[in-house]
């Protein structure tokens, strides 16, 4: 796109709004990784403020169409990751949208479980708990932030275990013979802190998709409660939906 581009006078319609369907045309053409031209630039072509740009640059941000990096720049982001709402590991995940899976372990530790944390794993207040913390990866890129925990009274040596297998679900399934049959899993969104910007690389304040799972072996006893940030601007989880069974 070329030239000097004027924002339409429509009523009631935003003017950043109106910059961010010109944004959207430019884009389309353009490869993934491609930088945007600066906000100056746009502002110029478009015949409006700065300001007015940079309101719809950061909503496209936040929706995960552009991605800024801090000191460079900002560019046209990549496709979101959909991830499929079921009981499968990270690493089976990422393989199935043919990306490289790594994982990178921030904390394993023991603490004592409160009331709530105690009744979502069916054990005392106050039982030990195994926390693991990890940063997940995609080709190198860091996409999610998972905590998870569980009764270490059921899994003792777990945190040896961790080193032996590609992952928790593997060791569960192989040194204890514990497999997950069902889950219930809650999603909503909140705001990146600064350590949880810093470690997913990303704005703080960015929205993430805070996804919490409650896992169950076949004879219906917890196994586990996992509590993971996605970044919003990379993920989107996908389901199928079925209408209920008629009686």
């Amino acid at each position: 796109m070329t030239g000097q581009r004027t924002l339409e006078d429509g009523h009631r319609v935003p003017k950043y709004y109106q910059v961010k369907k010109l944004l959207l045309e430019l884009i389309e053409a353009m490869p993934a990784g491609n930088p945007v031209p600066p906000e100056r630039a746009l502002a110029a072509q478009f015949a409006t403020s700065r300001t007015t740009v940079r309101q719809a640059l950061t909503e496209m941000v936040v929706e995960g169409r552009l991605l800024r990096i801090q000191g460079k720049g900002t560019f046209v982001a990549k496709p979101k990751v959909a991830q499929v709402l079921q009981l499968t590991s990270y690493t089976q995940e990422m393989r199935s949208h043919g990306l490289h899976p790594a994982t990178r372990i921030l904390d394993v530790s023991y603490i004592n479980a409160d009331d709530q944390l105690a009744e979502l794993l069916a054990i005392r207040s106050g039982g030990r708990v195994l926390r693991i913390e990890r940063l997940r990866l995609a080709n190198g890129e860091p996409m999610a932030v998972e905590t998870a925990h569980l009764a270490a009274r059921r899994f003792p040596g777990l945190r040896r275990q961790l080193d032996r297998y590609a992952s928790l679900y593997e060791a569960l399934a192989s040194a204890y013979e514990v497999r997950l049959v069902e889950a219930e899993a809650t999603i909503e969104t909140v705001l990146a802190t600064p350590n949880e910007a810093r470690l997913l690389g990303v704005d703080v304040g960015l929205p993430l998709v805070l996804h919490c799972q409650h896992s169950f072996d076949g004879e219906g006893h917890p196994v586990e409660w996992v509590r993971s940030l996605y970044r919003g601007d990379r993920y989107k989880f996908v389901t199928r939906l079925r209408p209920p069974e008629v009686e």
